[in-house]
């Protein structure tokens, strides 16, 4: 597993993102009235497979088979027992409200079981400029309503493993508990999670922190109130649950309960000290509640932990340790009880990297114990299990370690672990790197061997730095945080192995020659080993250059147009060229350390660079850089540039920040002089894809703000004007990191992530026709004049349960003219109602809906489709709309 886990790639690569929020429009130029077209694009990871930390595992008590996972940076999910997937539950996520994708804590309730709650937000400290919020469900994560807090939340901070943090009293389920981190003591609601208030007579806010010199405040934090537990049996349905167990990061005082429904609170009497609680159990059948405890917060470090079960009928603790304490070398966390089997209690050590994650399993409530591996004679092992990472075989890391270690490990980062309720023999926990599970777990009293595989399929967490689309070869090469980085030959199919020799923790960049594609290069972080590497066969095979002097991290990289020369700046070094594969570096000159370095796509001896808003240009190679007199550029280092492929000299750049310039500029003289895009108020990447049919410019695509609106937009004229392609309900959150069209596939879009993995969208504007259209494309939903031409329908139900569903509808612009603005309608065949649409406004009557344009996406050109979707109420019957009509005209229903 992983060693180091990223903070996020903003990180490396917006650092002007950290220090505020996003970038806003800048007050330059003036923007114009700007009109925007709208496209339906289908969106789907490239698969990866996992690739992050999954923190918790929440089953439901009530209903079989309904889970979820969160991950630290990368949103919530729900599993699908049909196809034993993941379902991601927080992709709209828009652009301001980046922090909320990190979830530090969920909680499905027990008692309606279509409620689901998520705390969200990414760190306490700066680098996150937002609030947390408590997101709240009542459709399984179909959609959600949001309630504010007035204080930060870590769903990546230090102790992000411990929890949960949140929790649904099992009585009442209008009543839920948060524990807050950084002193703010503990929460609750009594209105099913619309509004919260501190519970003012709790006695601990929590002392706990990582490292107290941190002067960023992210190891500096107070780890706060971690876990929150109901004893059920201590109430009747209708009432408030009276026994309430909390957790405090306090080593002296980790362990509060409440006997009257949390009106007054004390601490647990003769509790153990000196350790963390990061988990709290209750196995309300035999009377006990397990703790997990650690030296430290994790997910990381712990060096000492134990394990210890508290009578709730007499107060008498006892240690259930596995080991002795002297034979500890790490800290437990992972903790879960088998619903089914009372008394059947398994525990993780979190923070056993070497040789191996360890799992404990007792049967008699902890008088005794078993492991999942054993030394015979040392350092020969014997497993309990077999593992089958044949679905992922990234996982082996393509390691050949000596024993005691083994490839692929059990894990490590194990702080969730979760028997299903429902089935003794189903088990999931997650890792560093995937959600591991098993569904022949009860062999292991029997002596057999249970399977280990992963469960993790539509769960993609990468955080991605990098992303290139060669005109030959693999469609899509990435840059990745903590896993390095794919070679995609097939975007459904999980790579066979990330790149190796070396295997980098984190790819920063890489490129490709562009004349001759089979030549890559790229470069990352290790902790010991050369930071770049070249391959002569598409990424397929990799060997490692050497480092000048003075290198620490990857930086950016690139290739000459015909494979011939690279130019480096690194990370802890200047700028560097080389000819040949990296044998030999000679600094650079004329360019300042830590420039972004592009290369030109036609002329192999002319690369440029950027640094604190100046443009640099190389025509030897990259042994010399003159400044170019181009002004009005960003004045900061969050910006991204590239050069068209096939045009000499034609660069375009995006980037900047709110208190500044910031936009889209275009060049086409090799740098010399660049002209702002006036349409484009923000744009933090930039990408060339496949031309349109008929047009003589490669599409553009840019994550960007145009026209007031932020998504993901796509130009067939050269910015003339643009398309919005993504939606309200397809936004991944911070997209700011890289993004490239596929040279050989019009329309397709390959989008980086932070903590979603590499998204991929298809048109359904096969033609690739005119992405501009008329109108004032700003404000209203009311229909402009009424289309006129053949229309198209697809109505699809893309999720439902009992009383609930969602449903998705594309509108397609069959005819010969552009709409400006329209207007959809239909009845429902059972009486089914709409609860919430997104990407339209709507009125309803009875069973009958109108669905009208909002202001960005009213104006579809021939050709082209619009998308928008809702959920509903039925009952009895959810049958499909038979006929839909574009104002008075009836529409193909496909």
């Amino acid at each position: 597993m992983r060693r180091t886990r990223i903070l996020t790639a903003v990180l490396a690569l917006a650092a002007g993102l950290l220090a505020g929020t996003p970038p806003a429009l800048a007050a330059e130029p003036v923007e114009r009235e700007v009109s925007i077209a709208a496209d339906t694009y289908t969106w789907k990871n490239a698969r990866i497979d996992g690739g992050g930390f999954v923190p918790g595992i929440v089953f439901n008590r009530k209903e079989k088979d309904l889970a979820y996972a969160r991950t630290d940076i990368g949103g919530a999910y729900r599993w699908q027992q049909s196809t034993k997937t993941w379902t991601p539950l927080l992709d709209h996520v828009g652009w301001d409200d980046w922090g909320h994708t990190g979830v530090v804590s969920l909680a499905s309730d027990g008692v309606d079981p279509d409620r689901v709650y998520a705390a969200v937000g990414t760190y306490t400290n700066s680098w996150d400029p937002g609030n947390g919020a408590v997101l709240r469900s009542a459709d399984r994560g179909a959609s959600w309503q949001k309630a504010d807090l007035p204080f930060k939340l870590g769903g990546n901070m230090p102790g992000r493993g411990m929890g949960e943090r949140l929790a649904v009293d099992p009585n009442k389920n209008s009543v839920l508990y948060l524990g807050a981190p950084s002193g703010k003591g503990l929460w609750r609601s009594t209105d099913s999670g619309a509004t919260w208030s501190q519970v003012a007579n709790f006695p601990n806010v929590g002392d706990y922190v990582q490292d107290p010199s941190d002067t960023s405040g992210y190891a500096s934090d107070n780890q706060g109130i971690v876990w929150v537990t109901f004893d059920e049996s201590a109430g009747t349905s209708g009432s408030a649950t009276k026994t309430i167990y909390v957790g405090v990061a306090d080593k002296e005082n980790a362990v509060y309960r409440s006997t009257d429904a949390g009106a007054t609170w004390q601490r647990l009497a003769g509790q153990p000290t000196g350790y963390l609680a990061h988990k709290g159990v209750l196995d309300t059948v035999n009377g006990h509640l397990y703790i997990a405890y650690s030296d430290k917060g994790g997910p990381y470090d712990g060096g000492k932990g134990r394990l210890w079960r508290y009578a709730t009928a007499t107060g008498t603790w006892t240690d259930i340790s596995p080991v002795a304490e002297a034979d500890t070398y790490y800290g437990f966390s992972g903790l879960t009880v088998d619903r089914q089997k009372p008394g059947t209690v398994m525990a993780t050590a979190y923070s056993s990297w070497w040789p191996d994650t360890q799992i404990f399993r007792s049967t008699d409530s902890g008088a005794t114990w078993t492991k999942a591996w054993d030394y015979t004679s040392y350092p020969n092992r014997e497993n309990r299990y077999t593992m089958d990472v044949s679905s992922s075989p990234w996982l082996t890391w393509g390691a050949n370690p000596s024993p005691p270690e083994q490839t692929p490990k059990l894990g490590w980062m194990t702080e969730a672990l979760e028997i299903d309720p429902f089935d003794s023999d189903r088990m999931m926990y997650g890792t560093g790197a995937t959600v591991y599970g098993t569904e022949n777990l009860t062999d292991w009293d029997d002596g057999g061997k249970f399977t280990v595989k992963p469960m993790v399929r539509g769960l993609e967490e990468t955080a991605v730095n990098d992303l290139a689309s060669p005109p030959s070869g693999a469609p899509l090469l990435s840059a990745l945080g903590d896993i390095g980085g794919f070679r995609h030959t097939d975007l459904t199919k999980v790579p066979p192995m990330m790149y190796t020799s070396p295997n980098f923790t984190s790819t920063t960049s890489l490129d490709f020659a562009e004349s001759k594609p089979d030549t890559v290069v790229r470069v990352g972080n290790l902790d010991s080993g050369p930071h770049v590497a070249f391959s002569t066969d598409n990424g397929a095979n990799w060997f490692a250059g050497t480092d000048p002097s003075g290198v620490s991290g990857g930086g950016t990289v690139a290739a000459a147009a015909d494979g011939s020369r690279f130019v480096w700046s690194p990370q802890g070094a200047g700028v560097h060229h080389t000819t040949g594969f990296g044998s030999s570096w000679s600094a650079s000159s004329g360019i300042p350390a830590g420039a972004i370095v592009e290369s030109d796509r036609v002329d192999p001896k002319t690369f440029y660079g950027f640094k604190s808003g100046k443009f640099y240009v190389s025509t030897d190679g990259g042994a010399t850089f003159t400044a170019s007199a181009a002004t009005g550029l960003p004045s900061g280092d969050s910006v991204r540039f590239k050069a068209l492929p096939g045009t000499k000299g034609d660069v375009w750049l995006a980037g900047g920040a709110s208190d500044g310039a910031y936009g889209l500029w275009h060049s086409t003289d090799g740098g010399a002089t660049f002209t702002k895009l006036s349409d484009v108020g923000q744009a933090d990447t930039i990408g060339f894809g496949k031309a349109a049919a008929g047009a003589s410019y490669q599409t553009l695509y840019t994550s960007a703000e145009i026209g007031g609106v932020r998504g993901i937009f796509r130009s067939t004229d050269k910015g003339a004007t643009w398309t919005r392609i993504n939606d309200d309900a397809h936004q991944w959150g911070w997209t700011g990191a890289a993004i490239t069209g596929d040279p050989r596939v019009y329309g397709r879009v390959y989008i980086a992530t932070n903590g979603r993995g590499v998204i991929y969208g298809d048109t359904s504007d096969t033609g690739g026709g005119d992405d501009g259209g008329g109108g004032d494309g700003g404000g209203g939903t009311d229909p402009g004049p009424t289309p006129t031409g053949a229309c198209a329908v697809t109505y699809e139900v893309t999720n439902q349960w009992s009383g609930g569903f969602q449903a998705d509808v594309r509108l397609s612009n069959t005819g010969s003219g552009a709409w400006n603005g329209w207007s959809l309608s239909w009845s429902f065949p059972d009486g089914q109602t709409v609860s919430q649409m997104w990407n339209a406004e709507h009125t309803a009557s009875g069973g009958s809906v109108t669905a009208r344009n909002v202001g960005w996406n009213g104006n579809v050109a021939a050709g082209s489709s619009v998308s928008f979707g809702f959920t509903g109420n039925w009952s009895g019957s959810n049958g499909k709309p038979a006929a839909f009509k574009l104002g008075d005209r009836s529409c193909t229903v496909n």
